[in-house]
């Protein structure tokens, strides 16, 4: 498989009263087209930072980032934003959702914004509605956002992430704020988006979720420590225990 993502020698470093603090230590890391790559390890040890260095949210303070083999630490602030708008989707624990917007209108926000495509209006709402009824949300497109569940608003939030066909999904802690059954509702619909082959890489304090990623990396004080492989997973009931069951095991091992 042909990689999506890269990361070669990755720093990232904070000045805070006076004192260097290294967040990212000379981060090693590849993605491949069709993975879904989790990304775990305690409170504090780098796993969102990795992932706004990696999406070119922020700035790594050394190393390379080639997405798609172009190397966006050395891209301007606003080509930046154009390839983070087009060509890469974004889902957070907290959905940002712009309050004045209905639904439909904060999913196909990123679409009218792009200069990817020259398409109508209508031809945007159609997608819009189309990725809502793909992910069960089709019935709310016309209500405000504190008008739906908190399962349904993150459902909707990856439909914003997909309305212009990225070529990699972040997620930070996508099911942080759900209740368990909101989690694996939202959870499949990742899963039923990777198996049409979008890449995802997910940070994740969860091991559920871990255990139904394609593998995991274990990062600690800044590096990358520990990597699983758990290849893809089939859907069964007895196949998703014993995968659990491995990536717990592995986690002791890693101090989890």
């Amino acid at each position: 498989m042909a990689a999506v993502l890269q990361a070669k020698g990755l720093c990232k470093t904070y000045i805070v009263n006076k004192r260097q603090n290294n967040v990212l230590k000379n981060i090693d890391l590849t993605i491949s087209e069709g993975e879904m790559v989790a990304v775990m390890g305690p409170s504090g040890s780098g796993k969102s930072t990795l992932l706004y260095c990696v999406s070119g949210m922020d700035r790594a303070t050394a190393g390379e980032v080639l997405f798609g083999g172009r190397d966006i630490s050395k891209l301007r602030d606003k080509e930046l934003s154009s390839l983070r708008l087009d060509e890469m989707g974004f889902i957070f624990q907290q959905m940002y959702m712009m309050k004045n917007l209905t639904v439909l209108d904060n999913i196909i926000l990123p679409a009218v914004r792009s200069k990817k495509t020259s398409e109508s209006r209508k031809k945007t709402e159609e997608r819009g509605r189309a990725l809502m009824h793909r992910l069960g949300i089709g019935e709310i497109g016309g209500n405000d956002i504190n008008e739906v569940s908190g399962g349904q608003l993150q459902r909707a939030a990856i439909c914003r992430s997909m309305i212009n066909s990225p070529k990699i999904l972040f997620a930070d802690e996508p099911t942080g704020s759900l209740n368990r059954s909101s989690s694996d509702e939202v959870l499949s619909e990742l899963l039923k988006l990777n198996a049409d082959g979008t890449t995802v890489m997910c940070v994740t304090h969860d091991p559920k979720v871990a255990a139904k990623c394609s593998r995991v990396l274990y990062i600690v004080d800044g590096g990358i420590v520990g990597e699983k492989e758990l290849g893809h997973f089939g859907g069964a009931e007895n196949e998703l225990r014993d995968r659990e069951r491995a990536l717990n095991n592995w986690l002791m091992e890693q101090g989890w």
